[in-house]
């Protein structure tokens, strides 16, 4: 990212954006929430920002590099290790479900990220893709005047299709997806998620590492 990070210097006013439309956030909130694994062992947020999602979702790690960020997060309870979603500080198959919320478009090396997530999870394991489509309303606005916004700037809109391209070369097998927000101009109630991505701008992916029977039963 190209001189002043406004990820550390403008911390407090992403945070502020969750307050100033808590509709959207709450139907973001749903929409990751469709797609919940059963808690049978760690957890951590790729990217975890303010903590805003961790801390409502009951993620106890997050990754995050911005310091800014990472203080608030931990001022909601959230563990925050420093780290990059294409290097996470944490070893090989320890975790059960591993969170990327709208934090694809702002890695370097998507494949890089992918492969960090397959590697840390264990077998059987969960991630959870949170993301703005490329092509969505939400999306088009952005890449028409996001060089205003100091956050959106540098971002990297990916297609649902991309991002599901990426998740399966990075062997990652896709279970379900649903979509929220599909009406970004005039959200004045919570949302609830629908299946598919044809018509929302905040997309959920749940996908999973594939177990040995899963293979071997795909194979036969």
């Amino acid at each position: 990212m190209t001189g002043t990070n406004p990820f550390e210097t403008l911390a407090g006013a992403y945070d502020a954006w969750f307050d100033a439309h808590p509709q959207v956030f709450e139907s973001e909130l749903e929409a990751v929430r469709a797609v919940l694994p059963e808690r049978t062992g760690a957890w951590v947020e790729i990217g975890v920002g303010t903590g805003r999602f961790a801390s409502r979702l009951g993620i106890e790690t997050g990754i995050e590099p911005a310091a800014s960020m990472g203080a608030l997060a931990r001022q909601r309870g959230v563990r925050v290790l420093e780290g990059t979603a294409e290097d996470v500080p944490l070893e090989g198959s320890s975790v059960q479900a591993a969170f990327l919320i709208t934090t694809l478009c702002f890695v370097r090396d998507v494949g890089r990220t992918f492969s960090e997530i397959r590697r840390i999870l264990v077998q059987g394991g969960v991630v959870v893709v949170a993301f703005l489509p490329r092509g969505s309303t939400l999306g088009r606005r952005i890449l028409e005047d996001g060089g205003g916004d100091p956050f959106f700037r540098e971002a990297r809109l990916l297609s649902t299709v991309e991002v599901l391209a990426a998740m399966a070369r990075a062997g990652l097998r896709v279970e379900r997806i649903v979509q929220t927000v599909t009406d970004p101009s005039g959200v004045e109630r919570v949302e609830a998620p629908s299946a598919g991505f044809d018509r929302g701008s905040f997309v959920v992916i749940r996908g999973s590492v594939p177990t040995r029977r899963t293979k071997e039963s795909t194979q036969s």
